[in-house]
C-alpha cells in the first residue's frame, strides 16, 4: 500500500472517528437538586442521551464541549415523573366525564391526548404514569408508542389500558335496563374471568395493571369494596407472572387491606386510610398516592370558592388523611390525577403536598427518586446521576424554598433532546 492511500485512510477513519462522537453539553445552574439532595456547586455534562457527569467543576473529566448554557438563578433538578394521569380525560369543568366518554370519539380523545402530553412535557414532567383510558380502549398503549418512535412529543408513558372494574360498580350508570352503554373500564368476575382478562390485557402490551379494588356502589352511593382478597390476589399473581405491578383504586379502608394483603404496589387516593391500614401499607412497601389536586378541582368545579368559601367536608378529610399518611411513614407518590384537571398543571398537586404539610424537599424527592424507585425506573431516570437518562427540568428560583418556582420552567430536557430552550 503506498503513502498517499494509507494518508487517506488514516484521515479516512480521523474523520469517520470525529462524526462518529456525541457532542457535549455543559450545564452551569445555580444549585443541582439531584433527587435526593441540594448541591450549590455542581454542574451537570449530557453526552447523547445520558448523563456524562454531575458533581463538582474542580472533578468534571476533561472533554470537549460543544455547548454551554449558564443557568444564573436557577436550579437544575431531574424531570418530573407523574404518578397518576389520565391522558384521555380533560378537565370535567369543560365536559363531565360521563359526555367524555359515551359522545366524544376516540379519534378525538386521541388529538386531546396529543395536546395533553405535549403540554405536560412542557411543563417539566419527562415520565408519566397513565392510570386508565376511561372507555377509549387501549389508545394509552398507541400515544405511548407514537412518543416513543418520535411522532409527537410527550413524556415516557407507563400505561394501565384499561382498567379493571367488577360487573356493576362503574359507570356511566343511570340508564334503564334496556340501554347498553360503553364502560369506563373493562368488567372481570372471578378466578378465570380475572386471569383471562389481565392476560388478554397484557397481551396488548400494558405497563401495569390497574384494579378498583372498591368504587361508588354501596347504598346511596357510598364507596365499598368490590373484589375479594382472593380476586385481587388472583389479579396480582397473574400480572406479576408477566413482570408487571399492580395499581389499585382504594379509598376505603377494607379496599385498602385486601389490596395491601394481595400485593398491589401503589394505592391510589386512600381517602379512608385507618393508622391500621398505613401500618400494613409501611410494612408492606405499598406506596400512597394520595391524588390532593383531583378532589380540590372537583370541589371548586361543584361551587366551591376556594380562599373565600369555608373548607368542604371532602377537603377536611382529605387533608387529615393526608398528615396521617406522612406521619405513618408510607410512601408517598407524586401523582394529582391529572386530566381532571388541565394537562400541564402538573405542579398543582405538588403545590398542595406542601400545602397540606409535606417538606418541600420531600415533595421533590416524591416528584422524582421516589416515584423512579416505586415505578421500577431507578436504574434509568430518576436522579441527576451519570449514566442515567438525560431527563433534566432547569427551573428560575429554588422551589426548595418555594415549590412553586417549579412552575418557571426555563428548560425541558428528555434523554438528551431539549424541547423548552433557555432564554
Amino acid at each position: 500500500m503506498n503513502r498517499v492511500l494509507s494518508a487517506l485512510l488514516v484521515a479516512s477513519c480521523v474523520v469517520s472517528l470525529s462524526h462518529a462522537r456525541a457532542e457535549v453539553t455543559l450545564l452551569e445552574p445555580e444549585r443541582v437538586f439531584d433527587g435526593s439532595d441540594l448541591h450549590d456547586d455542581w454542574i451537570v455534562m449530557v453526552s447523547d442521551e445520558s448523563i456524562l457527569y454531575a458533581g463538582p467543576d474542580d472533578k468534571a473529566p476533561g472533554v470537549s464541549i460543544d455547548t454551554v448554557l449558564k443557568l444564573e438563578g436557577q436550579t437544575l433538578l431531574p424531570g418530573l415523573i407523574e404518578g397518576h394521569s389520565h391522558v384521555l380525560l380533560h378537565p370535567y369543568n369543560e365536559t363531565p366525564w360521563n359526555d367524555q366518554v359515551l359522545k366524544e370519539s376516540e379519534a378525538e380523545r386521541v388529538v386531546r391526548a396529543v395536546n395533553h402530553v405535549r403540554d405536560s412535557l412542557l411543563a417539566g414532567v419527562t415520565t408519566m404514569r397513565d392510570l386508565g383510558s376511561e372507555g377509549a380502549g387501549y389508545a394509552d398503549v398507541s400515544v405511548r408508542d407514537a412518543i416513543d418512535k418520535g411522532l409527537i412529543p410527550g413524556p415516557r408513558l407507563l400505561v394501565a389500558g384499561r382498567a379493571i372494574v367488577a360487573t356493576g360498580s362503574y359507570g356511566p350508570k343511570g340508564f334503564h335496563e334496556g340501554v347498553s352503554v360503553p364502560l369506563g373500564a373493562e368488567t372481570a368476575d372471578g378466578f378465570d374471568d380475572l386471569i383471562k382478562v389481565v392476560r388478554s390485557q397484557i397481551g396488548r402490551n400494558i405497563d401495569f395493571v390497574k384494579v378498583y379494588a372498591d368504587y361508588r356502589w354501596g347504598p346511596s352511593g357510598a364507596a365499598a369494596a368490590t373484589f375479594s382478597l382472593e380476586e385481587l390476589k388472583t389479579i396480582v399473581e397473574t400480572a406479576r407472572s408477566s413482570g408487571r405491578g399492580v395499581a389499585a383504586h382504594a379509598a376505603t379502608a377494607d379496599a385498602i387491606e385486601r389490596a395491601v394483603l394481595a400485593g398491589v404496589e401503589t394505592i391510589e387516593h386512600g381517602d379512608g386510610a385507618t393508622p391500621q391500614t398505613l401500618r400494613l401499607m409501611k410494612k408492606n412497601g405499598v406506596a400512597l398516592c394520595p391524588t390532593l389536586a383531583a378532589g380540590d378541582a372537583i370541589s371548586q368545579y361543584a361551587g366551591w370558592e376556594k380562599g373565600i368559601d369555608p373548607e368542604p367536608e371532602r377537603i377536611s378529610r382529605k387533608r387529615e388523611s393526608f398528615a396521617a399518611a406522612l406521619d405513618s411513614g408510607v410512601d408517598i407518590c407524586f401523582g394529582g390525577d391529572v386530566g381532571v384537571y388541565p394537562h400541564g398543571d402538573n405542579v398543582r398537586e405538588l403545590e398542595m403536598m406542601v400545602e397540606y404539610g409535606m417538606t418541600a424537599s420531600d415533595a421533590l424527592r416524591a416528584a422524582t427518586s421516589g416515584n423512579a424507585d416505586i415505578f421500577h425506573l431507578d436504574g434509568q431516570l430518576g436522579r441527576v446521576k451519570s449514566g442515567l437518562l438525560a431527563d433534566l427540568l432547569v427551573v428560575k428560583g429554588n422551589p426548595l424554598a418555594d415549590i412553586s418556582a417549579l412552575r418557571q420552567v426555563s428548560l425541558v430536557m428528555k434523554g438528551g433532546v431539549v424541547y423548552v430552550h433557555p432564554e
